[in-house]
């Protein structure tokens, strides 16, 4: 499995990516322990200018994380194709025992990536650059998630037996799998969609009265909420199937790459909620963040609205 195109291309960026991540933890270390805007000492201006070069390194490397991400899960449904019984990347995900644990990891590090680069961009507005010490102290944590991420990789990638049965997704996401994913059929539909209807409007509600923190908490708790509402319920009618609750299949070209588009606009609208309590307050982000949070879930209602219009009925 090491030796498929897609997952050499995967393994060779993250070794350059993680020389390159090496080379600018060295120096927000440094960084992070001697810096001090108000010296005048020759150990700050070569700080700066070190500052200038990490800066450029962890930019490349987090900037190509969202794009590599993609990659990676078009990998995984490219290469189910190879596996037995698997139909789609969920097939594949399920053939390693650390594969779920490691798209969690990739889903954690792209928030705290994007969180970099927006204190980054906060920090170069400022002449006093008032966040340099943190965003380089977030990259030696963030560092290390990284470096655990593509351990996590090789081992997934290298573990996985091509001729080996997998269940496919039709029977992972149901409520007769033995996964901790058949938990959730249990939940009550009504209740669901109450729930993500009702957090949505609070987001939007929240909007107006400038509550950062509700806002941002409301934003944490919108990401499991959509997630679980699109498998559960929304799936179901992109796929004009009741029983299908696949979180990958419309990712394929069969139902025009949706997918990309429902999960990049559920980030970027969360995203930007979460920033609004961690970097100077912006009515930018309020507005990004409700957008993006109307679209997904206007995005989402549509297809309800259009296979009620076309069959006069509902899943």
């Amino acid at each position: 499995m090491l030796l498929t195109p897609e997952v050499l291309t995967i393994l060779i960026l993250n070794g350059i990516f993680a020389l390159l991540g090496v080379v600018a933890f060295v120096l927000s270390v440094r960084i992070y322990l001697g810096w001090n805007i108000d010296s005048t000492l020759p150990l700050q201006y070569k700080l700066e200018k070190e500052s200038f070069l990490a800066s450029t390194i962890i930019k490349y490397i987090f900037s190509i994380k969202v794009p590599l991400f993609l990659f990676f899960v078009f990998a995984l449904d490219k290469i189910s194709n190879v596996i037995t019984g698997a139909m789609c990347a969920a097939g594949v995900v399920d053939a390693a025992q650390i594969g779920m644990s490691l798209i969690v990891l990739k889903i954690i590090n792209l928030y705290l990536f994007a969180y970099w680069l927006r204190l980054h961009s906060q920090d170069m507005t400022d002449k006093n650059q008032p966040y340099t010490k943190q965003k380089f102290g977030l990259f030696i944590g963030l560092f290390f998630l990284f470096i655990v991420e593509v351990v996590l990789e090789i081992f997934m990638f290298s573990s996985i037996e091509i001729n080996k049965m997998v269940s496919c997704c039709g029977s992972i996401y149901s409520s007769s799998s033995t996964s901790a994913i058949s938990t959730l059929f249990t939940l009550d539909t009504s209740l669901l969609l109450a729930l993500f209807y009702g957090n949505y409007l609070l987001i939007a509600l929240f909007y107006f009265l400038k509550n950062r923190y509700i806002f941002t908490l409301l934003n944490i708790i919108f990401i499991p909420v959509s997630l679980i509402s699109l498998i559960l319920f929304f799936g179901t009618y992109i796929y004009e199937l009741p029983s299908h609750h696949c979180p990958f299949c419309y990712l394929q070209s069969d139902y025009y790459y949706v997918g990309y588009l429902i999960y990049f606009l559920l980030f970027i609208g969360t995203f930007y909620g979460l920033v609004v309590s961690f970097v100077k307050e912006s009515k930018a982000s309020y507005r990004v963040s409700l957008l993006f949070n109307s679209l997904y879930v206007i995005l989402l209602t549509m297809y309800v609205v259009i296979y009620y219009i076309k069959n006069g009925v509902l899943l």
